[in-house]
């Protein structure tokens, strides 16, 4: 792809796209479209996504509104109490939980969730957005299915300046009301498939979908883009001899909920992953400015190699072994050896999950640049006659996949 065809598909899809939406499902059938241009037959694989449709959500605090949106899957109904903002969630601050409706700085993770409804919190508040920036944006979340398991308390976002103004005002009452009809959605992945020689493949994987306020043009379609480019050069490259692996691309939906799309993609395709050598996988890149980065959940001799080889190519790189919040993870708690790679600018050049993330992020000749060194690396292990990527994983990353999903909490 050039340039120009690179921004087309950028500036068609800078809108958002949000999970068990039409727009997500669109941007899907749009994405398999790009695919069949190039040659490759592409599919819709639908999986379910447990979702709702807030149709009223309020929070007031001493009688005042606040402007808020509900969050989805936390149930219906009210709930007054007194308002209590907790910094940290440690043993001492939780204490004070019981019966009051409680603010969080950040997301409500796995455990935080957890800890507030075992503490006897009646409802959260958390908040998202800048103080300093001209906006008051809310973003509209969700509880998602693994925190609640069933114990559901009602919960609304704020902009973070409102929730500063909370602080200092230190109501003595905060009431949230939460309407809401919570459902079964449908979301989708779009799998493509170049067969190579063996019947093994290196597996290409981005995720399509955006947050409710992000156009969504760095975060992530601009590594859809990215898997595209790479599929091109391996059909160019298969015309003079067929490769030893086939390219399988999975565009994931539904990743912004928790990775949803390549969950559901490893287990309906558990069978196979077998042979699966290798996942690599893109979530950010071509931004104008940033670090080039890669993230291997595989052996630490990938780690190397690709320090090795990034100098052979002349080209700037910082490696290192871990778990990447993207759709590598899925594959790699599955044994699959995988490496995710952006190239990450710094939150006062762009941002993601808000208005900002737009075509002004990017920059076309970084983006090609980008996709020619992703394109090569890919060969490399599409055209070699034995993928040599062990599958057993690091002890460390075992670690770190047991944190991220959830089974353990970091402190342990």
């Amino acid at each position: 792809m050039n340039k120009k065809q690179m921004k087309k598909i950028l500036t068609d899809m800078a809108h958002t796209r949000v999970s068990c939406t039409a727009q997500e499902k669109e941007a899907a059938e749009y994405l398999a479209a790009r695919c069949e241009e190039l040659g490759v037959k592409a599919r819709l694989e639908s999986f379910g996504v447990e979702t709702g449709d807030v149709s009223f959500a309020s929070l007031k605090a001493d009688g005042s509104d606040v402007p808020c949106t509900g969050y989805k899957l936390c149930g219906s109904g009210s709930v007054k109490a007194q308002f209590l903002y907790l910094p940290h969630l440690d043993k001492a601050s939780l204490a004070e939980a019981k019966g009051k409706i409680v603010m969080v700085d950040g997301y409500l993770g796995l455990f935080p969730y957890k800890d507030i409804v075992d503490a006897g919190a009646l409802g959260f508040i958390t908040y998202d957005g800048n103080v300093r920036y001209a906006d008051r944006d809310i973003d509209s979340r969700a509880v998602r299915a693994d925190l609640a398991e069933g114990r559901k308390i009602l919960g609304v976002n704020v902009n973070a300046k409102d929730a500063a103004k909370l602080v200092k005002a230190a109501p003595k009452e905060i009431e949230i009301r939460v309407e809401q009809k919570e459902y079964t959605g449908e979301s989708h992945n779009v799998v493509a498939e170049l067969p190579g020689e063996s019947d093994e493949w290196i597996v290409l994987t981005a995720h399509y979908d955006s947050t409710p306020l992000s156009p969504g043009v760095w975060d992530n379609m601009s590594g859809c883009v990215g898997i595209l480019g790479m599929l091109e050069a391996a059909a160019k490259a298969s015309r003079d001899k067929k490769l030893r692996y086939g390219v399988r691309l999975v565009f994931c939906g539904s990743e912004e909920r928790g990775l949803l799309g390549s969950k559901a993609y490893v287990a309906a395709h558990e069978a196979e992953l077998g042979k699966v050598a290798l996942n690599i996988n893109l979530d950010m890149i071509g931004s104008a400015m940033g670090k080039f980065i890669a993230v291997v959940s595989a052996e630490k001799q990938l780690v190397d190699f690709i320090k090795y080889y990034s100098v052979l190519e002349g080209w700037s790189i910082e490696a290192r072994s871990g778990v990447y919040s993207s759709d590598s993870t899925p594959f790699a708690d599955k044994g699959v050896p995988a490496v995710s790679f952006a190239r990450i600018a710094t939150a006062n050049q762009a941002t993601i999950h808000g208005r900002y993330d737009t075509m002004e992020v990017m920059s076309m000749p970084q983006l090609e640049k980008d996709i020619d060194f992703l394109s090569a690396f890919a060969l490399r292990f599409i055209g070699a006659p034995a993928c040599p990527v062990g599958r057993e994983m690091p002890d460390d990353v075992k670690k770190q996949l047991d944190e991220y999903l959830g089974r353990k909490r970091k402190d342990q």
